[in-house]
C-alpha cells in the first residue's frame, strides 16, 4: 500500500471511529449532553459565565430558567457553537456530547449528530413558504424523498396549524405560527436534542401553553431530549423534568421540577408568591435586594 493510500485509509477510519462515539448509546446513567464548569468570554473581555455545570439526560426535558441577562442564551449557543459569530469563546470547562467534547468543534458537525438550535425570536426564513422553511430543516440529511415526505407529515401532524398555512409567506404568519414553523424546521432534521431558546416570548399566554404541550408530546412519542431556556419559570417547571436556576451567569439552584416548584425561595424570587399570597411588583424587587445567592 502506497503512503497516500495509507494515509487516506487512516483518515477513513478516523472517521469511522467518530460517527461511531456520536451514534453508540451514553452509558447507563450517564448524560446525553454534560457541561462542566464552562465560563465564556465576549470580545476577549466581557465575562458572561462564570463556571456553569447542567446535564440532559437521554429523552429529558431540562428547564435553564432565570430573567434576562441572565446568561442563558449564551449557555445554549456554547453548547451549539455559535458563540464564535458572536466574538464569544469557552475559555474554561468543557462541553460533552455523548462523551466527546464539543466545545471546540464544528457547528455543522454538531447539527448532524444531532443537536439543534432553535434561536430565540424564531428566524424563520420571511421570504420562503412555511412548508420551504420546514424543508430547509432537512437540507443535511441524507435520506431519501419519500422519508423526508413522511417526516413532513409528522410535523403537521404536530402542527395541523402549518399544514393550513403552508404556502404562506413566512413572514406573513403570525408569531405563534413562526414559532411552530421554527421548531418544525428543527423537527425536520431529525435531532437527538433539541436546545429552544425562549419559546414562549412574544406569545399569548394560551399559545404558550399549546407550544409546551407540543414539546411534550414530541418528547414522549418521538424520544427528543429538550435543553430549554425560558423566562417564564410557572410554565417551564411545569413541563420540564429538572431545572436550573441562572443568575449573573452563575447556577444558584437546581433540582428536580417539582422540587423547584415547591420550593419557597423560587416561589417568592421568580413567581411573586409565597405563603401569604401574591406578592407585589415592588416587594418582590424588594426581596430580590434582600437575597444574597451570590455571596
Amino acid at each position: 500500500m502506497t503512503d497516500a493510500a495509507l494515509a487516506e485509509a487512516k483518515a477513513a477510519a478516523a472517521v469511522a471511529t467518530t460517527d461511531a462515539e456520536l451514534s453508540a448509546d451514553p452509558a447507563p446513567g450517564e448524560p446525553l449532553l454534560r457541561v462542566s464548569n464552562i465560563e465564556v468570554i465576549y470580545n476577549h473581555v466581557i465575562l458572561v459565565l462564570k463556571g456553569v455545570s447542567l446535564t440532559v439526560p437521554k429523552g429529558g426535558i431540562t428547564a435553564l430558567l432565570g430573567g434576562n441577562g441572565a446568561g442563558k442564551t449564551t449557555t445554549l449557543k456554547a453548547i451549539s457553537g455559535l458563540l464564535k459569530s458572536e466574538r464569544g469563546e469557552v475559555t474554561k470547562g468543557r462541553i460533552l456530547y455523548r462523551g466527546r467534547d464539543v466545545a471546540a468543534g464544528d457547528p455543522a458537525e454538531l447539527v448532524k449528530s444531532g443537536v439543534i438550535q432553535v434561536m430565540e425570536g424564531r428566524h424563520c426564513f420571511e421570504h420562503l413558504t412555511v412548508e420551504e422553511n420546514l424543508m430547509t430543516g432537512a437540507y443535511t440529511r441524507t435520506g431519501g424523498r419519500a422519508e423526508i415526505a413522511r417526516d413532513l407529515e409528522m410535523v403537521y401532524t404536530y402542527f395541523p396549524r402549518l399544514k393550513e398555512r403552508r404556502s404562506s409567506l413566512a413572514g406573513y404568519t403570525s408569531g405563534g405560527e413562526q414559532q411552530m414553523c421554527a421548531i418544525g424546521r428543527a423537527l425536520m432534521s431529525r435531532p437527538e436534542t433539541v436546545l429552544l431558546d425562549e419559546p414562549s416570548m412574544g406569545l399569548a399566554p394560551q399559545l404558550v401553553e399549546q407550544i409546551f404541550e407540543i414539546v411534550k408530546s414530541i418528547n414522549e412519542k418521538e424520544g427528543v431530549s429538550f435543553l430549554l431556556a425560558e423566562q417564564n419559570t410557572n410554565v417551564a417547571l411545569r413541563y420540564a423534568h429538572y431545572g436550573y436556576i441562572l443568575e449573573s451567569g452563575r447556577v444558584v439552584m437546581d433540582g428536580e421540577a417539582k422540587a423547584l416548584r415547591e420550593n419557597q425561595d423560587v416561589k417568592e424570587f421568580y413567581l411573586g408568591m409565597s405563603d401569604q399570597g401574591r406578592k407585589s411588583f415592588r416587594e418582590v424587587r424588594s426581596y430580590r435586594r434582600r437575597k444574597r445567592w451570590l455571596s
